[in-house]
């Protein structure tokens, strides 16, 4: 059976990562959606090139997902959430060789934010 893909969903409605896909160009759209696809596909089982987690005691349960179309680099922060199900958080165009902490952050107070809201429904 896949496992399902939810999109992180800020208190005033926004959807990050939604967000950040519509601003792609179209093929590196598609690619990503392409990649989002297998990440359902093949769960946990999907490895680099793919996916990679993020390093550090901090931002442990963290995952990237990793997308690449010619020359242009974006990665798609996701983590596990229950049972066969990842939540994708956002997603930026990747400029430098190391990924800036401010995104890093921005997935992990997204995370605990999502984590906290749905705890306690």
């Amino acid at each position: 059976m896949d496992w399902q893909v939810e999109y992180y969903n800020k208190e005033n409605g926004d959807i990050p990562v939604y967000d950040f896909l519509s601003s792609l160009e179209t093929k590196m759209r598609a690619k990503a959606y392409h990649e989002i696809e297998l990440l359902e596909k093949h769960g946990p089982e999907l490895r680099e090139p793919y996916v990679k987690p993020v390093k550090g005691e901090k931002y442990k349960g963290l995952f990237e997902l990793r997308v690449k179309f010619a020359s242009d680099i974006t990665r798609i922060f996701y983590f596990t959430y229950r049972q066969k199900t990842f939540v994708l958080l956002h997603g930026f165009t990747k400029k430098t060789e190391k990924t800036p902490l401010r995104e890093l952050d921005r997935a992990l107070r997204y995370k605990e934010d999502y984590e906290r809201r749905c705890d306690n429904e």
